[in-house]
């Protein structure tokens, strides 16, 4: 599933491309996660003003309203001038004045959703309940200690549940309690400040390096130029069971949380 950073990645990658064109006209394929919410061709004329991202959504700011995308499990995004023709898991369309926007998601759990503003009701729906911006201003170390303690239960699940911080994803949550020292399994209540602090570093700090080389291509993601990531090839425990740890020498681990695998140090992370 793309998380934050490939999602910032891909907003990068086109944001200044499609920022002031007018959209021409918009195709939607098959159904995705939630309609629409307007019929397709109201949003003919309207300027794509910018893109912003909110955890894992992309906000494509117009004259009127705004476009909510998510990529769901599989999606992926193309921008392209002159784009070929849609294949059977292409999507959406947004065809502007400078170029083609093709959302292309195979298991169709993404979305495109348009909002007449960003305090609608439909709009708080699906960002209301986001946590803090793990790579903004607003993230404090204080702030984090003081919810994790009110949380009272395993770290791994609090950071990948959004509503504390959000968009860490599975694989980074994984990469920074590596950093931080601290066990998948350990129990909220019982981090300390120092350990907290140390957690809401790394957080930041490897957050800001997967986007920084592209984000994690596992199976096929790519950002809306085609590039892949490589932030894999960097990972400390992450999909790398049995191997050596890369500080200590001792075999990485892996365990199953929520249904997911995590990957941790038994050395380095002792508690």
């Amino acid at each position: 599933m793309p998380e934050l950073p490939e999602v910032e990645v891909t907003r990068q990658s086109f944001a200044d491309r499609i920022a002031g064109s007018h959209i021409l006209a918009l195709r939607m394929g098959k159904a995705l996660r939630w309609p629409l919410g307007c019929e397709p061709q109201t949003l003919a004329g309207r300027q794509v003003l910018g893109v912003r991202r909110r955890g894992k959504y992309l906000l494509l700011d117009l004259d009127q309203g705004l476009l909510l995308l998510h990529l769901g499990m599989s999606g992926s995004l193309r921008f392209e001038r002159v784009p070929g023709e849609a294949g059977k898991h292409d999507h959406m369309d947004l065809q502007t004045s400078q170029g083609t926007l093709r959302l292309h998601d195979p298991r169709r759990f993404g979305a495109v959703v348009f909002v007449p503003a960003e305090s609608s009701p439909a709009a708080h729906k699906l960002l209301g309940k986001l946590g803090v911006e793990p790579l903004g201003d607003d993230f404090h170390a204080l702030d984090f200690w003081k919810a994790l303690k009110k949380r009272k239960t395993v770290v791994k699940q609090v950071l990948l549940g959004g509503e504390l911080v959000v968009g860490v994803g599975n694989i980074y949550a994984s990469e920074a309690l590596f950093m931080a020292g601290i066990r998948p399994s350990t129990r909220t209540e019982r981090i300390s400040l120092a350990r907290a602090t140390r957690l809401h570093a790394a957080i930041r700090t490897v957050l800001a390096r997967a986007v920084e080389i592209g984000g994690s291509t596992l199976k096929d993601f790519s950002n809306a130029k085609g590039e892949s990531g490589y932030f894999q090839l960097e990972a400390a425990v992450y999909g790398r069971q049995g191997l050596p740890c890369r500080a200590c020498g001792s075999p990485i681990k892996a365990i199953r949380q929520g249904q997911r695998s995590t990957f941790f140090c038994p050395v380095c992370q002792k508690s």
